[in-house]
């Protein structure tokens, strides 16, 4: 997730900081077939018109959705005007901090299972890891530009790498990941997670086509496993 979106993100469920807004989209939400604003007001305790404030705001931040509906079943002259109702959008928000990115462990995991080629299950989720891994490293070698030194190589490796919650930091000639998107898992599966992160790097190297640097197991406390090194670094 990058920083706008994170920030996009935030600003959304702070709109939920309001009490009375924050009860009304908990009640609509428990209501998968639409709530009108009366039966919203009426539930909460507060006027239809504070009530249609907020429900309208949350539609406005996509939180909330409306649909027109009669109510009452009636079609045709004198079933009356249909109701304005409001329902749960589709829009999904998740903000961890540090970031934690489980949708990407799912998608390899999902990945491994489906290669059906007989390897062992580590073996096809190295591989899934290590071939996601050369896609990042190619697309962020064409973000690098014509030509681009190891310099703008590695710039453009941190940011693939930010998106998917890496939190990379150069030092000196090596680039560290200071948060490990996995966590706390990477902590009960630390030989699996960290496997798996080593063939991720592997493959953004083999992507980026950068001489001199390797992607090698580091392990240290709080951060992710795998640092980038000169590739003759001890």
């Amino acid at each position: 997730m990058d920083q706008a979106e994170l920030d996009e993100q935030i600003a959304t469920l702070a709109v939920l900081a309001d009490p009375t807004r924050r009860r009304l989209y908990f009640f609509v939400v428990s209501r998968p077939e639409g709530v009108g604003r009366e039966e919203a007001a009426e539930t909460v305790g507060v006027s239809r018109a504070l009530a249609a404030f907020h429900l309208d705001r949350l539609v406005g931040d996509g939180l909330l959705v409306t649909e027109f509906r009669r109510l009452t079943g009636r079609s045709g002259p004198g079933a009356g005007r249909p109701a304005k109702l409001y329902r749960r959008s589709g829009r999904q928000l998740a903000v961890s901090l540090p970031q934690r990115n489980y949708e990407l462990l799912a998608r390899l995991l999902a990945q491994a299972l489906m290669a059906g080629n007989g390897a062992s299950s580590r073996e096809a989720l190295a591989a899934a890891a290590h071939e996601l891994g050369v896609s990042l490293g190619i697309q962020a070698r064409a973000q690098a530009g014509p030509r681009p030194g190891r310099d703008r190589l590695l710039a453009e490796a941190s940011g693939v790498l930010d998106d998917c919650g890496y939190e990379a930091e150069r030092d000196g000639a090596r680039l560290r990941l200071r948060n490990c998107p996995f966590s706390p898992l990477s902590g009960q599966y630390t030989e699996v997670v960290c496997r798996m992160n080593l063939a991720l790097m592997q493959g953004i190297v083999s992507g980026l086509r950068i001489k001199g640097v390797e992607a090698a197991l580091d392990p240290h406390p709080g951060r992710c496993c795998v640092v980038f090194r000169r590739a003759d670094a001890l």
